[in-house]
C-alpha cells in the first residue's frame, strides 16, 4: 500500500513566494478565507457607521502630522511671525507654535483644518449611526453590550473633541476651560481641590495644555481604538443586522461577501470620505485661532460658542437661572474650616442633563427588554414606524438635547434676529420642557398614521388615480396590487399587546410588576394590528400591475 505525498506549493514571481512564506508562518489565507466569506447587508444607512471609522483614520494621520510642529508648552513668549497683526505679543509656546503650523508650514493649515473637519464629522457619524442602531431597535439582545460600547464611544468622541479644541490655547478655547473650571470649582468640598490638580494651581496654570495634549494624543485615542476592536469583533461575532424582506430572518444574512466585494467598496468609500473632507478642509474656514488672540483670563468675549457636540453643555448653563421661585440658587455654607459655596445653579445644569442623557443611553436597552419581556435574539431590525413608543423616546431625547444646543447660541439668535435675549431664554427654557413631551406626542401619532397608511396599501392596494363608473353609477378609484417583496415589507413586523401584571408564586402581584404593567401599555396600549393573511387574501382583488409601472417605492 503507497501513500501519495503533496507536492508543496512553489510560487513563481518574487511577490508570490514572499506572499507564501509570510502565509505559511501566520495562517493569513485562512484568516482572510474566513472572513472574507462574511455576508453583509447591503443599506445606505449602514453608511454612517464606516463614515465614522474613516473619519477617524483620518484624524490619526492628520494629527500624526500635527504632533511633528505643536508644542504644548504654557511658557511664555513673544511672536515673532508673519502674522503682523500679533507680532510682538505675549502668549504660550502653544499658541506661537499654533501660529507657525498655520502659517509657516507647508501644508499646515491645510493639515489643521482637515484635522478639525475630520473631528466634527468623525462626532456627527457616531451620533447618527447611534441613532439608527437606537430607532431600529439594532441594540435589542445579543447586541445589548455592543450598545454600551457605542455609547462609551461617543462621549470619548467628545472627549478627544474637547481636548484638542483646548490645545491652541487661543482666547476660544480659553472660555472654555474657564467653563469647565468653574463647573468643577462647583462641585461641593473637593471641587476646589480637583481644579487644583487639574490646573496645576490657580487657574488657568501653567500645566493644562500639556495635560490635555498627552489625553489628546495619547490615552483618548487609545481607548477609541480599544473600543472600535471591541465594536467591530461583536459585529463579526453576531453578525451583521439586517432590514425586514423576503427570505430574511433571525437565522440567516442576506447580502454580499465581505470579499472582493465590499472591500472594494469600502476602500472607493474611504477616499470618498477623504476627498470631501479635503475639499471642505481647502474652501471653508473653520476655527482661524489668529483672529482671537491668544488666552487672557481677564477679558470675557461675547458671541463665542464652542464646537456642536460640547454646545449643549454650554447651553444647559445659559438656561439655567439664578434663582427658582425667589429661592437663591447659590448658598454659602458654613463648615467648620471655612465656608463653602454651593452654586446648584452652575452644578445642576453642567452635569444633571448630560447625566440623564448616558444613564438612559446605557439602560436603555435593560428598560425595553424588561418592559416587553422579550428575551428573543433579534437580528432583523425595526422600521421606525412600527415601534412608535420607541420612536416617540428617541425623538423626545433628540428635542431635549437640540433645545440645549441651540440655547449655546441664544446670543447670536438674539443679536442676528434683533429680539431681546431674555425672550430669547424665556422661550427656550419653556422648549426645555415642553418640546420633549410635544415632540413625543407628534412622533407617536405621525408613526401610528404611517402604520395605518401601511395597512391599507397592504390590504388594499396603492392608490393609481383612476376612476371608474361602475354600472350603478357609483365611481371608484382602481387600487393597484402591489407586489410581494414591498407587501412583505409593509406587513412583517409585530404589533405586541399590553400586558397585565402576572402574579408570583404566591398569587400576588407586587409592585415592580405593577410598575412593569403600567409601562407595558404605556409602550403598546397605542397600536396598529398587522394585517393577518386571511385579511391580506381576501384584500387581493384588485387589479394587478406591471412592477415597471409601481414607481411609489417603498423605503425604511
Amino acid at each position: 500500500m503507497t501513500t501519495a505525498t503533496q507536492t508543496p506549493f512553489e510560487a513563481k514571481t518574487p511577490a508570490g513566494r514572499i506572499t507564501n512564506f509570510v502565509d505559511e508562518r501566520v495562517g493569513g489565507s485562512g484568516i482572510l478565507r474566513e472572513f472574507g466569506r462574511k455576508v453583509f447587508p447591503d443599506h445606505w444607512s449602514f453608511m454612517f457607521g464606516e463614515v465614522a471609522l474613516y473619519t477617524f483614520v483620518i484624524l490619526l494621520l492628520s494629527g500624526t502630522f500635527l504632533t511633528f510642529f505643536y508644542d504644548p508648552s504654557m511658557a511664555e513668549t513673544h511672536y515673532s511671525g508673519p502674522y503682523v497683526p500679533l507680532n510682538g505679543v505675549e502668549m504660550s509656546v502653544a499658541y506661537d507654535s499654533t501660529l507657525r503650523l498655520s502659517f509657516e508650514v507647508r501644508g499646515g493649515l491645510f493639515m489643521r483644518q482637515v484635522h478639525h473637519w475630520s473631528a466634527l464629522l468623525f462626532v456627527a457619524a457616531v451620533s447618527v449611526h447611534m441613532l439608527r442602531v437606537f430607532f431600529t431597535g439594532a441594540f435589542r439582545k445579543p447586541r445589548e453590550l455592543n450598545w454600551v460600547v457605542g455609547s462609551v464611544l461617543l462621549i470619548l468622541s467628545m472627549a478627544a473633541g474637547f481636548t484638542g479644541y483646548s490645545l491652541p490655547d487661543d482666547l476660544l478655547s480659553g472660555n472654555g476651560l474657564r467653563i469647565i473650571d468653574g463647573v468643577t470649582k462647583s462641585i461641593p468640598i473637593v471641587g476646589t481641590y480637583i481644579s487644583f490638580f487639574l490646573f496645576g494651581g490657580e487657574f488657568p496654570g501653567t500645566m493644562i495644555i500639556g495635560r490635555l495634549y498627552m489625553m489628546h494624543i495619547m490615552l483618548v485615542p487609545a481607548m477609541i481604538l480599544l473600543m472600535i476592536a471591541i465594536h467591530l469583533f461583536m459585529v463579526v461575532i453576531h453578525k451583521h443586522t439586517q432590514y425586514p424582506g423576503p427570505g430574511r430572518n433571525d437565522r440567516n444574512v442576506v447580502g454580499y461577501p465581505l470579499g472582493p466585494v465590499y472591500a472594494a467598496k469600502a476602500g472607493g468609500f474611504f477616499f470618498i470620505v477623504f476627498g470631501i473632507i479635503a475639499l471642505i478642509s481647502a474652501f471653508f474656514q473653520i476655527n482661524p485661532v489668529w483672529n482671537y488672540g491668544p488666552y487672557d483670563p481677564s477679558p470675557v468675549s461675547a458671541g463665542t460658542q464652542p464646537d456642536w457636540y460640547i454646545g449643549f453643555v454650554d447651553g444647559a448653563l445659559r438656561l439655567m437661572p439664578g434663582w427658582l421661585f425667589n429661592i437663591p440658587l447659590e448658598w454659602n455654607i458654613p463648615f467648620p474650616w471655612g465656608v463653602n459655596t454651593l452654586s446648584m445653579n452652575v452644578l445642576i445644569p453642567a452635569l444633571v442633563p448630560a447625566g440623564i442623557i448616558f444613564t438612559l443611553m446605557f439602560a436603555y436597552p435593560w428598560i425595553e427588554r424588561w418592559v416587553t419581556r422579550d428575551n428573543r435574539e433579534h437580528h432583523v431590525l425595526d422600521r421606525p414606524r412600527n415601534a412608535p413608543t420607541r420612536t416617540a423616546i428617541g425623538v423626545a431625547g433628540f428635542i431635549f438635547y437640540c433645545v440645549m444646543w441651540a440655547a449655546a447660541s441664544s446670543d447670536l439668535i438674539a443679536t442676528h434676529f434683533e429680539v431681546s435675549l431674555n425672550d430669547v431664554l424665556y422661550w427656550m427654557r419653556a422648549l426645555f420642557f415642553l418640546g420633549p413631551i410635544l415632540g413625543f406626542i407628534v412622533s407617536k401619532r405621525v408613526s401610528l398614521a404611517l402604520q395605518r397608511k401601511d395597512r391599507e396599501i397592504a390590504l388594499h392596494g396603492r392608490e393609481t388615480g383612476r376612476i371608474v363608473r361602475l354600472p350603478h353609477g357609483e365611481f371608484q378609484e382602481i387600487h393597484a396590487q402591489l407586489d410581494d417583496y414591498k407587501r412583505y415589507k409593509l406587513v412583517a413586523h409585530e404589533s405586541p399587546v399590553p400586558e397585565a401584571g402576572i402574579p408570583n408564586e404566591n398569587g400576588i402581584v407586587t409592585k415592580k410588576e405593577r410598575l412593569r404593567s403600567k409601562l407595558s401599555s404605556f409602550f403598546f396600549e397605542d397600536r396598529v394590528a398587522t394585517a393577518s393573511p386571511s385579511e391580506l387574501a381576501a384584500g387581493h382583488d384588485h387589479e394587478a400591475i406591471d412592477a415597471s409601472e409601481d414607481d411609489k417605492a417603498i423605503t425604511h
